[in-house]
């Protein structure tokens, strides 16, 4: 399975407490130079570079991009929407209450989805900015209205161009409350784009491991259903406490939901239909290139002892939910045979002195 990383890991970090960001030297990094680092650190364990367009990616610098990629043999799978970057649409672009900005940002996102089938690529919709701040601030059901026509307009320019797009929930930030929150919403919104009659077949849903974790929504429970709906389109690999999209190096905070989220996405064959597995890193303080580097090493790893594990015995415990038998099979794959337990039973009986 070929994996992808956002650009944007590499940035400089900045948070409201540190403005300048913790990596103030990247800056001004141009993009040409940013992909080089990034395909010189990290083109031995990567295979491409996702961007946000317009901040990121845009006509301009589009082709000097790619050949900087293709010099490494690496490529461009995903642009994302960026728009939420621009205090421009700080009311939104997809339901701003000014109708003249509401099409510009439309528009603008359109032009993405262009460049993103020129480039091969599919595009990922992530409306952090559509939402609201406070109670009584948005008029609910309009606004919602609003939100969808937005997407359809563009799943239908997409669909035009041959391209997906995933539809990425997050709960807050950049708005407090973001409109499509979680999993269910996300389903909701390609529900009444269909209802719009627009194709839904290539609208499908990007797994933001954080975000999910931030709900409580469990990866491998919400990767099965999206799977079983035909909805799975892409994943954002990551970790993180549960209370701030940390984007953390994966498998440092939620390590068996990983486990078991790797387990799932094996069992229904996740990445033979040319999916990728994007990587969507933040390293505050950490050095980047080596964080998206532990991150991969760690996915690897993980993906790989998901594959030891003993799936007879684990699908008998399930058919019995027996959630004791599945902690043994999980366990067994992670070291925890009979040696091991013989091993313990004696070391206790040798400290009471039997």
């Amino acid at each position: 399975m070929k994996n992808s990383v956002g650009i944007w890991a590499f940035g400089p970090a900045v948070t409201r407490f540190v403005p300048p960001g913790y990596h103030p030297e990247a800056a001004e990094e141009p993009m040409a130079e940013k992909t080089k680092r990034v395909c010189e650190g990290l083109s031995d364990v990567l295979d491409g570079i996702e961007y946000h367009y317009p901040g990121e990616i845009n006509e301009e610098n589009a082709d000097e991009i790619t050949e900087i990629l293709e010099s490494h043999r690496m490529d461009l799978p995903v642009v994302a929407a960026g728009l939420h970057t621009d205090p421009t649409y700080a009311l939104g672009a997809f339901i701003n209450p000014d109708p003249s900005l509401r099409r510009k940002g439309i528009d603008t996102l359109k032009r993405g989805i262009d460049l993103a089938a020129e480039v091969g690529a599919n595009f990922i919709i992530w409306p952090g900015a559509e939402g609201y701040n406070y109670p009584f601030q948005r008029p609910y059901a309009e606004t919602w209205r609003a939100f969808v026509e937005a997407v359809a307009e563009l799943a239908e320019h997409a669909s035009g161009r041959g391209i997906k797009v995933f539809l990425e929930h997050k709960n807050s930030e950049p708005a407090m409350q973001i409109l499509m929150k979680n999993i269910g919403m996300t389903l909701f919104v390609i529900h009444k784009v269909e209802e719009l009659g627009v194709d839904t077949r290539n609208l499908l849903v990007n797994m933001d491991w954080q975000h999910l974790i931030m709900n409580g929504e469990n990866l491998a429970e919400y990767a099965a259903l999206l799977s079983a709906e035909n909805r799975l389109g892409h994943q954002h690999a990551n970790d993180g406490w549960g209370t701030f999209d940390d984007d953390n190096v994966v498998g440092t905070n939620f390590f068996m939901q990983t486990l078991e989220l790797c387990h799932t996405l094996r069992e229904i064959g996740y990445g033979e239909g040319g999916e990728r597995m994007g990587f969507d890193l933040y390293p505050y303080t950490e050095d980047q290139v080596a964080a998206v580097r532990r991150a991969i090493l760690h996915l690897e790893f993980i993906w790989e002892l998901a594959g030891r594990i003993d799936g007879a015995v684990l699908a008998e415990a399930r058919e019995r939910a027996d959630a004791l038998g599945a902690q043994k099979a999980v366990y067994g794959a992670l070291g925890l045979d009979e040696e091991f337990e013989r091993r313990v039973v004696r070391a206790r009986r040798e400290e009471r002195g039997g």
